[in-house]
């Protein structure tokens, strides 16, 4: 390291005269930080430092070393300047590497406000997620030099900038359940109803190659916030506090989900299972609950992928378990849990209602009860498009008519739509097998006698029907299920939205949890038939926050919440009558 100093001297700064002369020997490739930022950056121009914390005289272009905040493992060579006003300071290895971290320059990164070529994100929605080797070494180079700032971080238990979420009562009860679970009672029952309450998460972990893949996302971000090894470690002690009995994780990446974040979460008490994208997408969605709670049923895989059918082009999942409370009740007794990443791509609308129509499907033939009716249901996840939006709508309404409906504003992602083209009646092909109910068909032919009639569409039960080839078609969309959101994504107060997710481009809400409510839920929703047996009671559920609140911490990722979606997380009562 000093012999290339050495090499390079002073050649580059003769215009800094006022600085000292050991300081002008530096050589401008050599830069040292070690105040807010905690960042050193070796060969690297400062055009491609990211952002220097702290304050130096506006005649520096450049950050100056502080001999007071120095920390390091070797020993300055004589051309540094007199040693004797260094030697005070303590040059410990440890002390340097748990204050700091390397910073080495990206070369597809030009300068701060240029996003590298190789991270644009494609609208179109078929870009391609790979790293480039150079990239991906670069990567296991900074996640190795930054694993002990986030040991020592955790260790010190550091709270600065924490984002302030309170628990919300929805109704009275909810306090007397609190009550009961500190006194380690999680159930009760009150005359002929037997209730089981639990609470359940839904979060959107950020999978790396994702972060990576758009870090024009994340320019706000320090970059060593952004490491896994710095990020894990923020998200396992989220779930940790938070303890829900029921995870729905999404941007599960697969390789970390095998080597980490399965092992982990198996420890706190929890069954795994896991669905990866189709194609050469690495992440996937993830149901995992306590064992203490409930005994899987079945767990019913749904891909979004179909080579047969153009329309269903992209590599999206879902994830649907039949969980079975461990309490006594009926015999009968269940909770649909569902997990799903819809497509991100604003301008294909189409897409977007047709996986959340295959994952309805699959939900309608998994939650049938002996006696026709739907046991109760929740499902979580990332549905990539805004309150009030058609799709929004959609789910909580149980209908749609989408007759004249452009693409672009299925999802209300964007002000100004950039997809005009008008939704084809219908959405998704015949040989899709899913009628405009939401639910998988039997096609029926007509029998020869009776040909060229049309014979009346016959509905056995809720999870499947009867479809003749002649069936005229529809702009209606319907579904069987009374759904309601746990969260009103506006401050009642104010007005101001709810924010689930924040980086450099926007914030907004698009994670949900909706649920069945019960017929006196105090959140029911107005919507299809009631089909249910007994159903959900909204307890609480932990408070969301504005986008204002999010940028006093920098907005997400930041210190202490490591993914650009915050979690969220709500109590339910499960009433059978």
């Amino acid at each position: 390291m000093v012999k290339s100093l050495e090499g390079n001297l002073c050649e580059e700064w003769p215009r800094h005269s006022m600085l000292p002369r050991h300081v002008q020997r530096l050589g401008r490739d050599w830069i040292t930080h070690w105040n807010g930022s905690q960042i050193l950056a070796l060969n690297s121009p400062v055009s491609s430092c990211m952002r220097w914390a702290g304050h130096y005289p506006p005649w520096a272009s450049f950050p100056l070393p502080i001999s007071a905040d120095f920390s390091a493992n070797w020993r300055f060579h004589p051309f540094f300047g007199p040693w004797r006003q260094f030697q005070n300071s303590n040059w410990h290895l440890d002390n340097y590497t748990q204050s700091c971290c390397f910073h080495l320059p990206n070369p597809s990164m030009k300068s701060e406000g240029e996003e590298p070529l190789t991270k644009k994100r494609k609208l179109s929605g078929q870009d391609d997620t790979s790293i480039p080797e150079q990239q991906t070494d670069l990567s296991n180079q900074k996640e190795v030099s930054c694993l002990s700032v986030a040991q020592n971080e955790e260790k010190h238990g550091s709270k600065k900038g924490t984002i302030k979420r309170h628990w919300e009562y929805i109704c009275q009860q909810s306090k007397t359940v609190k009550t009961a679970k500190n006194k380690g009672s999680d159930q009760s029952s009150t005359g002929s109803e037997a209730t089981f309450d639990f609470t359940v998460m839904s979060y959107n972990i950020l999978s790396q190659n994702l972060l990576e893949d758009n870090s024009h996302l994340y320019r706000h971000c320090r970059q060593r916030l952004l490491f896994w090894t710095y990020r894990f470690p923020n998200i396992l002690q989220e779930i940790k506090e938070l303890d829900a009995d029921v995870l729905c994780l999404q941007e599960v990446q697969e390789d970390h989900y095998r080597t980490e974040i399965k092992s982990s979460l198996e420890s706190l008490g929890y069954h795994c299972e896991y669905k990866m994208r189709t194609g050469r997408k690495p992440d996937g969605c993830a149901i995992c609950f306590k064992t203490s709670k409930f005994s899987l049923i079945s767990s019913n895989p749904v891909e979004f992928f179909r080579r047969d059918i153009p329309l269903l082009d992209r590599d999206n999942v879902g994830l649907v378990l039949l969980l079975q409370p461990r309490f006594h009740c009926k015999a009968s007794a269940a909770i649909c849990i569902a997990n799903t990443h819809l497509l991100y791509n604003p301008r294909r609308g189409d897409i977007k209602l047709t996986q959340l129509a295959m994952l309805l499907a699959e939900i309608a033939s998994v939650a049938p009860q002996k006696d026709g009716s739907f046991c109760p249901i929740i499902i979580c996840g990332d549905f990539n498009s805004v309150p009030g939006s058609p799709l929004y709508r959609f789910i909580k309404e149980g209908k749609l008519n989408y007759e004249g409906l452009a693409i672009g504003k299925v999802s209300g992602q964007e002000q100004f739509p950039r997809g005009q083209r008008i939704l084809s009646i219908p959405i998704w092909p015949k040989k899709l097998g899913i009628s405009q109910n939401c639910v998988y068909e039997i096609k029926q032919q007509p029998k020869e006698e009776n040909a060229g009639e049309k014979l009346e569409t016959a509905k056995p039960d809720n999870t499947q029907e009867i479809v003749i080839a002649s069936e005229k078609s529809s702009s209606k969309l319907r579904h069987h299920f009374k759904l309601s959101s746990v969260y009103s994504h506006y401050f009642p107060e104010t007005g101001i939205p709810e924010v689930t997710t924040c980086h450099s481009r926007s914030a907004v809400t698009v994670d949900y949890i909706f649920y069945s409510a019960a017929n006196d839920d105090t959140a029911d929703q107005p919507g299809a038939e009631d089909s249910f047996c007994g159903g959900l009671k909204l307890l609480g559920r932990l408070a969301l926050v504005t986008e204002k609140d999010l940028w006093t911490v920098n907005g997400l990722p930041n210190e202490n919440n490591s993914s650009d979606h915050l979690p969220l997380l709500a109590e339910f009562r499960l009433v059978e009558r």
